[in-house]
């Protein structure tokens, strides 16, 4: 299909049942127990700087390992697989002195993740499967200061992540995404400004992707980074017109679930929920089993709460296959009809009447 084909067909499709998203790229990748010579590969081989850990790079040193962790998932009944960008940005790229391959990286990813797709759409035709182009919240904040003596000092600008952004998103479509998902989001100024860059690309290149938005919460208050409750989080964010707007990462589900209501109840667009497989452990594992994580998202999907599901940190594709058949017996969320009226957001929500 081409790409205005499976823009309908992914529409078409949350329409008339509860999507499923995957799980945890980098949970997998560690399963490989990968060392620097396998992140180096022969083409970064003599790099100046040690490569192990940054898992977006093997896009390009590891290919093959990339696209069966997306089968892996596609196999278990995902519909959308994310590519492997995370910290494709040439800011977070920055930290490995690789920032002037952050197009290469985002192109060669979503052309993986494409192949990968295809190929399962092809085997199941009744249902196409499709690719997420992830842009994650890089490792600087625009809104807080990393120096407490200074709380004004900011490490990023808005005018700096939107360039980078930019960027990404220009290799993610390139590659061939369906949709570009900004997710993760703790600071909602860099969300914002990743919508700005992506919608400024859209007008450049003459393509309209559908946009997901998932943030996260960053303690058990409720609220990100940036201070903001999830009912304030999407009236700063709706008016880039996403198609979905969700949480994902945090505590897991059952720490996620408030702020999934929240935006359930208010959002006049699809619902997306993606947590961690629980809390990690003392050496930063995930011990929550399948059987203990899709039940807990099928009570969302019981309840009305959700459009599109899947997992993050800690879920595999046990976790994955679960859910999907966890989740398929009951209708997608309806969207709510909201009336029109002024709503505003600070830290807080502000409707007028």
């Amino acid at each position: 299909m081409i790409r205005e084909e499976r823009i309908s067909a992914l529409k078409h499709a949350v329409e008339n049942r509860i999507l499923v998203l995957d799980g945890a790229m980098g949970t997998m990748i560690q399963r490989h127990k990968l060392d620097e010579a396998a992140f180096r590969g022969e083409r970064f081989k003599d790099w100046k700087q040690d490569l192990k850990g940054n898992n977006d790079l093997l896009v390009l040193t590891q290919p093959q390992i990339i696209r069966e962790i997306h089968g892996s998932f596609l196999e278990v009944g995902a519909d959308i697989i994310e590519t492997n960008t995370f910290n494709s940005t040439s800011i977070s790229q920055a930290d490995y002195g690789l920032e002037d391959y952050a197009r290469e990286l985002n192109r060669e990813a979503a052309r993986i993740a494409r192949e990968a797709a295809d190929a399962w759409s092809e085997k199941t035709p009744d249902k196409p499967r499709f690719v997420a182009g992830a842009i994650g919240p890089t490792n600087r904040t625009a809104s807080l200061s990393p120096d407490v003596n200074n709380p004004g000092f900011r490490n990023i600008s808005f005018d700096e992540l939107v360039e980078a952004c930019s960027e990404q998103a220009r290799g993610l479509i390139e590659g061939g995404v369906d949709t570009i998902l900004i997710e993760t989001v703790f600071d909602t100024l860099n969300a914002k400004a990743a919508g700005f860059a992506v919608k400024q690309v859209f007008d450049e290149l003459g393509v309209e992707l559908p946009i997901m938005i998932s943030g996260t919460i960053t303690d058990l208050s409720g609220r990100n980074l940036s201070g903001q409750t999830p009912e304030a989080f999407w009236y700063s964010m709706r008016h880039i017109k996403p198609f979905s707007i969700g949480m994902n990462c945090a505590f897991g589900a059952e720490q996620l679930r408030p702020a999934v209501s929240d935006l359930s109840e208010e959002a006049d667009t699809y619902v997306t929920a993606y947590p961690n497989a629980g809390l990690p452990n003392e050496l930063g594992e995930y011990d929550e089993t399948p059987e203990e994580f899709a039940p807990k998202l099928e009570a969302w999907a019981r309840q009305g709460l959700v459009n599109m599901v899947g997992g993050c940190c800690g879920t595999t594709p046990e976790h994955i296959r679960l859910l999907a058949e966890a989740v398929a017996k009951y209708p997608p969320r309806i969207i709510p009809e909201r009336k029109h009226k002024m709503r505003l957001s600070g830290l807080e929500p502000f409707v007028h009447d």
